[in-house]
């Protein structure tokens, strides 16, 4: 949905949304990021709206480009907010540990979504350790009217301390929709030069150690005001057990006190400004109670550091968090009622709504590829060279894997990912097992995007310490993973304006890599044969071989052409040997025991199971314009 609208209207938009929304009420002029569930939505909602209010919304290379990207543009005098997963701020992280230092111009807010219990990430890491980390202050919101109206008013405070902000959103957050009542959007026009405070900005030895100094008075100063921040409230009156609670941590807590209809027995400290705490209002908050209980996402974030205050202060107060629950996975409603009954000595039975008693068996649904998708046709032709080869891919090939659709690769039938670690570190890895592993072959398998990421700077190292491995650029010209966002090599923006193109091929070339291979997998004997050629490259002359597989997404050439290309199978041919499905598992076909056939409304009409079928069942049927 569209972040526009008038002053008081409301909108049911997501909490990603609202807080593109509170960032344009906030006068930002400049947003960046890089592509990452759940952060994703932000950056989108803003360029579409770009032209609009006239916005500089840039899709970066990477977190560190954008973060460095909105930096600039607060030294500039221009508000901005940069945007990220939880794990790109780690990319980022050599440019936020400085910031926390040096300060900013104009507002500027660090967005990092974080994804408890990893739905589509490769851990679940709390972000809110780095505002203690890099001397940055840390808040969370519990509602996208809270995300929304926070955003605008972390831009004042931003620019108030002259300090970076880090919003911490999770998942649930980041994704869940709600009634969001517009404001006015700000005009924000100064004139700043802020570049030109060189002791502030050079962070030489002297200067840094003097910034850290002011940095810290900074934070005790906010921790005044954060005392009196209008989303930190109380929630009921009296009781035997106070609740402390943070982000969509508090919505349960709210639930689970309805559950169990205990609203006489606690009170709720909502809490939202994460670091600095307001002390003051923790203090007072837990000499009110003999128990007190902190319910958040994932660490013990608060919990620590209440566990301290009431140290410091000599408070004698029984503190129940992450002693009773594990930090690990996400919060649920029924953890909170566990926890709530437990230390209330309540009986309860184990609550779920949701929860239904299912008869029939449902086969398991490993996650695949989309039918046609060129990465699985990219492992099938790897696979196949490998094989032709003769190398056993048990102990003679390694294949390092990365961040992208292609980690799909893992599974059945390819089974060619042994290592996925973080983005870029395929080739990273890869370079090194070349070196000091004992396999024949090692690959490094990335996407296109990835590669742009982080993939170049290992890939040079590999190359400058003569590593013989082979490079295997899967590019399927978008950021498919989390949307077909652009990235250098389309040729695009991110509102959709043309950008110069830069050419993978080019780069690796411009290395000094001389072997450089580019196959259409559609092609799948000429990609078999050429791959053939890289391998035995790698393995006899010792080569650091690039071949960069390229054919686009299917859903993105779909959803171009606007024609469809259907097969079928030919059941007078068919010998029902499964080689279709037991190489090649596309999930528009399928066997019922007695035949293969392909549905029609899956079928994306590549034509890769034509190429692989050894007697010749599988027929092009039509093409629909």
């Amino acid at each position: 949905m569209s972040i526009s609208g008038k002053p008081n209207e409301v909108k049911l938009l997501l909490g990603n949304e609202a807080v593109a929304r509170g960032a344009l009420e906030g006068g930002i002029k400049v947003a960046s990021g890089y592509p990452g569930t759940p952060s994703t939505e932000i950056i989108e909602s803003l360029a579409e709206v770009a032209n609009e209010y006239n916005l500089y919304v840039e899709w970066s290379v990477n977190e560190k480009v954008a973060l460095e990207t909105a930096f600039s543009a607060s030294l500039s005098g221009l508000r901005a907010i940069t945007v990220m997963k939880h794990v790109g701020l780690n990319v980022a992280a050599d440019t936020l540990m400085s910031i926390g230092y040096s300060g900013v111009g104009a507002g500027l807010i660090i967005v990092s979504a974080d994804d408890p219990n990893c739905y589509s990430s490769q851990n679940e890491q709390d972000n809110r350790w780095y505002g203690v980390h890099g001397y940055i202050p840390v808040y969370e919101p519990a509602s996208p009217q809270e995300a929304k109206d926070m955003t605008k008013d972390l831009l004042d405070i931003s620019e108030k301390y002259h300090i970076p902000i880090l919003l911490r959103l999770t998942t649930r957050i980041s994704h869940t929709c709600g009634p969001v009542k517009l404001g006015e959007i700000k005009k924000v026009n100064k004139e700043i030069n802020y570049a030109k405070e060189r002791e502030r900005f050079v962070l030489l030895p002297i200067n840094a150690r003097r910034r850290k100094q002011e940095v810290l008075l900074l934070l005790k100063n906010l921790e005044k005001d954060n005392e009196k921040f209008k989303y930190n409230d109380i929630y009921g009156n009296g009781g035997v057990l106070g609740i402390i609670a943070c982000g969509n941590a508090f919505n349960y807590a709210i639930e689970a006190v309805n559950i169990l209809n205990i609203s006489d027995k606690v009170t709720i400290l909502k809490l939202t400004s994460l670091y600095p705490l307001p002390k003051d209002l923790i203090v007072k908050f837990i000499n009110t109670f003999d128990k007190i209980l902190i319910v958040e996402e994932v660490d013990p974030f608060v919990e620590l550091m209440v566990r301290k205050i009431a140290n410091e202060e000599n408070i004698n107060v029984k503190i129940y968090g992450k002693n009773l629950i594990l930090p690990q996975g996400e919060l649920t409603i029924d953890k909170v009622v566990f926890l709530l009954a437990k230390i209330l000595n309540l009986k309860f039975k184990t609550y779920n709504n949701f929860k239904r008693e299912v008869k029939i068996k449902v086969p398991p649904r490993p996650p695949t590829f989309c039918p046609g998708c060129p990465h699985r046709a990219s492992f099938y032709v790897l696979k196949q060279a490998c094989i032709k080869a003769g190398l056993d891919l048990k102990k003679e090939v390694v294949f390092a894997g990365d961040i992208g659709c292609y980690t799909l690769g893992y599974f059945k039938p390819f089974e060619l990912i042994d290592t996925t670690i973080c983005m870029g570190a395929s080739i990273g890895m890869a370079q090194a097992l070349a070196k000091f592993g004992r396999y024949k072959l090692v690959v490094a398998i990335i996407g296109d995007s990835t590669f742009y990421h982080t993939g170049i700077p290992a890939l040079i190292n590999g190359f400058y310490n003569y590593a013989p491995f082979l490079t295997y650029i899967l590019d399927n010209n978008v950021t498919a993973m989390t949307g077909f966002q652009p990235h250098p090599g389309t040729g695009y923006n991110a509102i959709g304006e043309k950008a110069n193109r830069v050419m993978i091929e080019n780069l690796v070339k411009s290395i000094g890599i001389k072997s450089v291979y580019i196959i259409d997998p559609y092609n799948v004997e000429e990609s078999i044969k050429v791959l053939l050629e890289a391998i035995k490259k790698v393995i006899e002359e010792k080569e650091l071989v690039v071949v960069i597989s390229r054919r686009e997404c299917a859903l993105l050439s779909l959803r171009r052409r606007g024609v469809k290309r259907i097969y079928k199978v030919d059941q007078n041919l068919c010998k029902k040997c499964l080689v279709c499905i037991n190489t090649f598992a596309c999930p528009a076909i399928s066997f019922d025991g007695e035949k293969v056939t392909i549905r029609r409304e899956l079928c994306v009409g590549c034509g890769v199971c034509a190429k692989i079928c050894p007697y010749g069942a599988i027929k092009k049927e039509v093409i629909e314009q």
